[in-house]
């Protein structure tokens, strides 16, 4: 609970995280719209299911038109989807949408909020997805947000039933509606009311879609019209403009928009609550006259409104901090907070105030000390007295500097983090979850999009007489050559992290194999020892290691040889090491990308381990990338050279070096060049190769010639990854050759069997297995071969990029036969350079 003051519950959680983001100074247009909506006392919420879900386009609306305090409500974290720009799945990528999220909330102006619900895929059924997610949990936490946020309005994205195809979008209605009854009820999460009153919402709509509308109109008896596409000449755009770039934030779902002009309707439909005619917020007062000794708020805003100068911003000054004055007067506390901050935001805006505080490294550990630089100018006539800075709960510096116009402070500080602090992992996978719901034991970090920040500093200011504080959290700052003034967050670590170089090692005989684990320092001066655990039955040489790492971000790596028990066998190792006689276990992944902060995760040094009866034949094999997998470091783990290939290296030429081809996953629905080199690979098929398509989607194919015979993707998919697997060849080549597979080979998948198989193919084809969820009809299109003059040409929707990583053996032993279709018994002897690999 550091740094959560009591004010906490009464609606700071929510604020708008900007915690490795530049400093922000609007404009005067952007300015005059802050006080615009500082005069508007009216919320809405938006309810969906996962990143993207979301309409923008209401959500620009309703922040900078309506100028409701706007927010979304995403169920879940994103984490069972695909990712078009890396390899990150499950949590890395649960991260990745999440900053993509408060990326897309920055431009169109809306609030973030999440529940504790994990997003485990695809789901067939709202029954499903409740069981999985824990409705209880998820529940009390869509209440928690509507007694924090305190909505007037709901507004939900999908309907409450089969239409909305897919389990967490039907839940996501289903839980929207219900907790609109029980954040009223005083005996509903009767624990939350130590924090939070109950609230009631006066309304829900649903956001009808046209998919299961697609005749609703302007004139459709009961429904809401909004034209989203309205012009917002302060602001130089249309809310539509607006919405394709705050959509295009989703990048890891390939969402990128181009923006529209014109008339652009979404269509409301009411579910609950009381009853409009005109507008959505009908019968709630949005003016200043809701609250208690308000009213006289408004006319005041009204004044700086006509008053308003662009020219010159800071002469509003003096009638702000009047307006400041009579929020503090106010009794209700959800409105005091909510607009303080509002109009200290506006203030400092109007100063031009810019304040930053910078730490000389982007981490420091529990323990250490680090030297922060404050940086602080005054931008306006109006003189601005520093009166102390307050570094978290570390270091108070009195200052009592008067800024003139213009005039910058510097000056550089020293703290020491205490040892009792934590590091800045994602709060949400401190601890281990369930498969469809995160733990998160503190109350005061539910519904919130991300960590505070790792150190927070106040500024006290007095301006005109009036004592106002400000804060901004520590960042890191540098210059790069190419793109200038960057800006990632500040981070506590461990003093150094382990990592083991492989997620899975595979063993398929008796001799020993190598395990690389690096240790790298975060700090300079690091020794003490490494160890690696492999579980009961395997062993180990040597036990543990000693290290020394002179240098921050030195690296060490130690070399331990494992070798496997007899008999088939799965498990994991783990890593730790020993520094100063304290132990730490965490690895570190750093996840960076242009649109989003960088951020760091710190996950348990640990690696599946599986013994398996496994062959191979081949040696090389070709893999062109998609949308970004793990395979190929799986297949190198079991033997294979893996060429992945560049554009410019799929030739006839090059293509012959590889004993097989693969295709990652959406390969044809990523990368611009597939209709150009699919003759070059349907061409080495004829010649006598082997090619393994996985899964695309019908959605944006790059070319519709992928495969030698006709063949139709659909949506089809199977979700349960335990789903009953039938054989129905089981004399094929494929499933026996250099592998015999049964239904055993099976069993332990993740997540799901597979998805968007073909539903129709050329009776060339020769269909391997089938499989369903339960209630439904056979799926027998998740494995197709065809004889394609002298190769095979294969085709397969199962999950291979999820089970590989999670070091299945099944999927290993079947994967290995694709490959090594049409293979003689004995070995490849091809090779390809190390430039190649």
């Amino acid at each position: 609970m550091r740094k959560f003051i009591s004010m906490l519950f009464l609606g700071l959680i929510f604020s708008l995280s900007i915690s490795a983001q530049k400093p922000y100074n609007p404009n005067s247009a952007e300015i005059l719209l802050k006080i615009k909506k500082l005069n508007f006392l009216g919320t809405v919420l938006y309810v969906a299911a996962h990143p993207d879900d979301e309409n923008t386009r209401l959500i620009a609306y309703l922040s900078n038109e309506t100028l409701a305090n706007t927010a979304y409500l995403s169920m879940t974290r994103g984490d069972g989807g695909q990712n078009l720009i890396g390899p990150e799945i499950r949590e890395g990528l649960g991260v990745i949408r999440t900053q993509e999220l408060l990326a897309a909330r920055r431009i169109d102006g809306g609030r973030q909020f999440f529940t504790r619900a994990n997003d485990f895929g695809y789901s067939k059924s709202t029954e499903e997805t409740q069981k999985i997610w824990n409705r209880e949990q998820v529940l009390s936490d869509v209440v928690w947000v509507y007694r924090n946020f305190k909505p007037d309005v709901i507004i939900t994205r999908f309907p409450p039933d089969e239409r909305a195809g897919h389990g967490h979008h039907t839940t996501s209605a289903i839980f929207a509606e219900e907790a609109f009854d029980l954040a009223a009820d005083k005996n509903a999460y009767t624990d939350q009311l130590k924090f939070v009153e109950p609230w009631q919402v006066k309304r829900l709509f649903m956001n009808t879609g046209r998919w299961w509308s697609p005749d609703i109109n302007e004139e459709t008896p009961g429904v809401f019209v909004i034209d989203a596409g309205a012009y917002n000449p302060l602001l130089g755009t249309s809310y539509t403009e607006m919405a394709a770039l705050s959509r295009s934030q989703h990048k890891s779902q390939g969402f990128g928009s181009t923006g529209q002009r014109g008339e652009s309707l979404e269509f409301l439909e009411p579910v609950k609550g009381d009853k409009a005619e005109f507008n959505i917020f009908e019968g709630v007062d949005t003016s200043w006259k809701r609250v208690k000794g308000g009213e006289k708020i408004g006319k005041m805003i009204d004044e700086i409104i006509a008053e308003y100068n662009p020219q010159t911003p800071s002469a509003s000054l003096p009638e702000l901090l009047k307006v400041r004055d009579e929020i503090l007067l106010l009794k209700e506390k959800h409105w005091q907070v909510q607009k303080l901050n509002e109009v200290d935001e506006i203030i400092k805006a109007v100063l031009g105030l810019y304040v930053e505080t910078r730490a000389e490294d982007y981490n420091v550990s529990p323990g250490d000390a680090s030297k922060l630089s404050i940086e602080v100018v005054n931008r306006s006539n109006t003189p601005v007295k520093l009166e102390a800075v307050a570094i978290d709960h570390l270091k108070d510096t009195i200052t009592s500097v008067v800024l003139s116009n213009n005039t910058k402070l510097e000056f550089s500080t020293t703290v020491v983090i205490p040892e009792s602090w934590n590091y800045s992992m994602p709060y949400w996978l401190k601890e281990e979850g369930t498969l469809g719901t995160y733990k998160v034991e503190d109350r005061a970090l539910r519904g919130t999009p991300e960590n505070v920040p790792a150190i927070e500093v106040s500024y006290a200011i007095e301006v005109l007489d009036h004592k106002i504080m400000l804060e901004s959290p520590v960042i890191y700052k540098w210059n790069d050559p190419v793109k200038g003034e960057q800006y990632r967050p500040f981070i506590v670590t461990p003093p150094a992290f382990v990592n083991i170089e492989e997620p899975v090692y595979i063993f398929s005989g008796t001799e020993s194999k190598k395990v690389n684990v690096t240790v790298k320092a975060s700090k300079s001066g690091i020794s003490g020892t490494a160890t690696l655990n492999v579980p009961k039955g395997w062993k180990v040489q040597p036990e543990n290691q000693k290290f020394e790492l002179a240098l921050k971000d030195e690296e060490a790596i130690l070399s331990f040889d494992v070798v496997a028990p007899e008999g088939q066998s799965t498990g994991e190792i783990s890593a730790s090491i020993s520094v100063a006689g304290q132990s730490h276990n965490n690895s570190i992944q750093t996840i960076a990308y242009d649109h989003i902060p960088t951020q760091v995760l710190m996950p348990r040094a640990a690696s599946k381990v599986a013994k398996i009866d496994i062959k191979k034949e081949g040696n090389v094999i070709g893999y062109i990338q998609g949308a970004g997998d793990a395979i190929p470091a799986s297949l190198r783990e079991i033997g294979y050279e893996v060429w992945e290939m560049k554009d410019e290296e799929i030739t006839p030429e090059n293509l012959a070096k590889a004993d097989a081809v693969v295709l990652g996953v959406r390969a044809l629905n990523t990368n611009d060049r597939a209709k150009f080199y699919m003759p070059h690979l349907l061409n080495y098929v004829s010649e006598g190769g082997t090619l393994v398509v996985q899964y695309n989607t019908n959605f944006r194919l790059k070319t519709e010639e992928f495969a030698p015979y006709p063949l139709q993707l659909s949506r089809d998919r199977v979700t349960e990854e335990d789903a009953k697997i039938k054989i129905l060849d089981p004399k094929n080549p494929l499933l026996n050759y250099p592998n015999k597979i049964t239904e055993a080979d099976f069993d332990g998948w993740v997540q799901e069997r597979g998805l968007y198989f073909p539903d129709k193919w050329d009776e060339k084809y020769t269909p391997l297995l089938s499989s369903y969820d339960e209630g439904e009809d056979p799926k027998d299109g998740g494995l197709l071969v065809a004889d394609y003059g002298k190769g095979k040409y294969i085709y397969t929707g199962y999950s291979f990029f999820r089970e590989l990583p999670a070091g299945v053996p099944g999927a290993f032993r079947l994967f290995v036969n694709l490959v090594s279709a049409g293979k003689k018994e004995q070995p490849s002897n091809k090779k390809v350079s190390n430039s190649q690999k």
